[in-house]
């Protein structure tokens, strides 16, 4: 790939004025010394400028894409409150007609597979307490808010969300008690390691899912304390 060399500009691009000159005398210095560059090199600066421009520009959306997502589905790290959505997917024609933990609506599961799943979590809720639901999607294409009250969500509760949309397939958000018991950076970590573009495309999205429900399930069946979960494996 070929590299541009950004030329090198001399005091006189100083944001502040020079000693014995006026603002608009340094100004006009600037000027001069623009138009006396090079053509190529006028260039690469307005190349740089319009970069920065898109770069700033470009974050911008992808916060409000991120954030507008979180909130659709109703889950976030930060622990985004379901009552406060004011926008968001609401659609509880996408739940399934009988209760399950696992929601697969994008069908990246084998019915081998969510049973699978659905047997750990059941049995992780009956030694643990804690409730491990999951919910598999293509946003737009989701349930979003109506898994509140589909699922009984509370303070105990770690909704999973598998979303390839966003890049990082995975997704949680913990419930109160949850998360003073289990170290925060644990679910970033899951999310690093299994949901990422690179993973989950060599391994498939659903040994992905499978892969950090049996991490979960290891960490919150230990004993809980200090070092809880310190280790991703």
């Amino acid at each position: 790939m070929a590299s541009c060399v950004i030329p090198f500009l001399p005091a006189a691009s100083s944001s502040l004025p020079l000693r014995g000159k006026s603002a608009t005398t340094t100004t006009q210095g600037r000027l001069q010394l623009w138009s006396s560059l090079p053509p190529e090199r006028r260039a690469v600066k307005l190349g740089l400028e319009d970069f920065k421009k898109w770069a700033v520009e470009s974050r911008s959306k992808l916060a409000k894409i991120l954030f507008s997502g979180a909130i659709a589905v109703g889950v976030s790290l930060s622990g985004v409150n379901y009552a406060d959505a004011k926008v968001g997917v609401n659609k509880p024609e996408l739940l399934p007609k009988e209760y399950t933990p696992v929601i697969d609506v994008a069908g990246l599961l084998s019915s081998g597979q969510e049973n699978r799943l659905v047997e750990e979590i059941t049995g992780l809720e009956k030694d643990t307490g804690y409730k491990l639901r999951i919910l598999i999607q293509n946003f737009p294409d989701t349930p979003g808010l109506a898994i509140k009250d589909f699922w009984s969500v509370d303070d105990r509760t770690i909704v999973f969300v598998a979303d390839p949309t966003f890049g990082n397939i995975l997704h949680f958000n913990v419930g109160a008690t949850v998360d003073l018991e289990v170290p925060r950076n644990f679910w970033s970590r899951v999310a690093g390691k299994y949901g990422n573009v690179f993973y989950w495309r060599e391994k498939g999205e659903d040994r992905s899912i499978e892969d950090a429900v049996e991490v979960i399930s290891t960490c919150l069946r230990d004993p809980l304390g200090s070092n809880s979960c310190s280790e991703v494996l």
